[in-house]
């Protein structure tokens, strides 16, 4: 367009250079000359208005040119001010998101099955991401550091003694003592055999082997009765003795230092031990070698089932006008306080994009953009001044001649 618009201004010079010498013998000539000559005026004149937006003209500093490499900064912060009080004012903001029914659109998209998985596949990749990038040491202090300060430094010894007086008030422990007391029961009347000799071998040798059998099979006999009269008898002594046990021990795990010191050290001692923590680390590198297999496999169950949690979501989207209207003020509230507290800082990007810029380059750039419309522009002038050159010719010699 350059070449065309440089082509145009030559025409003119060319005519200008033959009808200048021809006009004194050939009268209509001079009205070449004056279209040439106009066209040639315009020509320059919007060659320098053009050339002037984008750098000096023929390297010449002349004030007021090169306007776009020396006001770049200027024009920048000018287009982000712009941008700032017109395109995110909160009405507007606020308007286009409320008109826009995000929510359905969104609803209406993830009911496809392939959407869906695509959103899965891209969840599941940033999450690989962010578990390969965390490091195992770090995470582990992190679980540690969470565990013990919300786990183990309280004190366990009084919520665990308030919820045993609440179970044993409701009488909930039956259901476990009878559990018990059967277990110990079938285990009496399945090894009778382990009775042999737990008490005759602590009888004098001299006493007769039956002395010694019927004694095993009186401990034993004993034992089974009474198992069975506590499993079959709900208010048994043996009953209120464990119930008053429990009542004892729910009040010492609150109010006696004692025994709460002994449940505290043991806590400690516990997760203090290094097998602990080895387990503890043992545990995170396991859950997250399947998390990766499962978050990499797109059949797995983690991912199938996030697929269509997606879908439900997508299609109660779709068909939900509450759950739509609630969603869409959620965002449009969000975004709008984003923007309110945040649109200097947004339309900065702007405006420090460009200060960023090289002049030369930007210039470059943005005359690359819009350069095939200003050499239109000369173009025109060449034209317009061909044919102001015509007119002004013709009516000064209608006048003058």
């Amino acid at each position: 367009m350059k070449a065309v618009a440089l082509g145009a201004l030559v025409a003119m010079a060319i005519l200008f250079a033959v009808a200048f010498p021809l006009q004194d013998d050939i009268p209509a000539m001079a009205y070449v000359r004056a279209a040439a000559e106009g066209g040639m005026v315009g020509a320059l004149a919007d060659w320098f208005a053009v050339t002037a937006l984008f750098r000096h003209p023929l390297r010449i500093p002349i004030p007021h040119t090169a306007i776009i490499p020396r006001r770049k900064d200027e024009i920048g912060r000018t287009l982000g001010e712009f941008v700032e009080t017109e395109f995110l004012r909160t009405d507007v903001v606020r308007d286009k998101l409320e008109a826009a029914s995000i929510s359905s659109r969104v609803g209406a998209w993830l009911t496809d099955p392939d959407n869906s998985r695509r959103v899965a596949a891209e969840g599941a990749a940033a999450a690989a991401g962010v578990l390969r990038a965390a490091s195992d040491d770090d995470v582990r202090d992190i679980i540690e550091s969470l565990a013990r300060e919300h786990l183990i430094e309280p004190d366990w010894a009084p919520p665990l003694g308030e919820r045993l007086a609440r179970v044993v008030d409701a009488d909930a422990h039956r259901p476990a003592v009878d559990l018990a007391v059967e277990t110990v029961s079938a285990w009496l009347h399945a090894n009778r055999a382990s009775f042999s000799g737990l008490v005759s071998r602590r009888l004098p040798s001299w006493l007769p082997r039956v002395a010694h059998r019927l004694v095993d099979d009186t401990v034993y006999n004993e034992a089974v009765a009474f198992v069975d009269k506590v499993r079959t008898d709900p208010d048994h002594q043996a009953r209120h003795a464990i119930d008053g046990y429990l009542s004892r021990l729910a009040d010492n795990l609150q109010n006696d230092p004692a025994t709460i010191g002994r449940v505290e050290d043991a806590k400690t001692s516990v997760f203090d031990s290094p097998r602990v923590r080895s387990l503890a680390a043992d545990a995170w590198g396991t859950a997250k070698t399947g998390l990766l297999a499962a978050l990499a496999d797109e059949h797995s169950d983690l991912r199938r089932r996030s697929v269509e949690a997606l879908v439900r979501i997508g299609e109660r989207l779709g068909s939900d006008d509450a759950l739509q209207d609630r969603v869409d003020a959620w965002i449009t509230d969000a975004a709008v306080f984003v923007i309110d507290r945040h649109r200097h800082d947004i339309a900065s990007v702007i405006s420090d994009t460009v200060a960023g810029w090289d002049a030369e380059d930007t210039s470059r750039k943005i005359e690359l953009m819009v350069g095939r419309d200003l050499q239109y522009i000369r173009l025109n002038g060449t034209v317009i001044g061909a044919l102001a050159g015509l007119l002004i010719h013709t009516i000064a010699h209608a006048l003058l001649g």
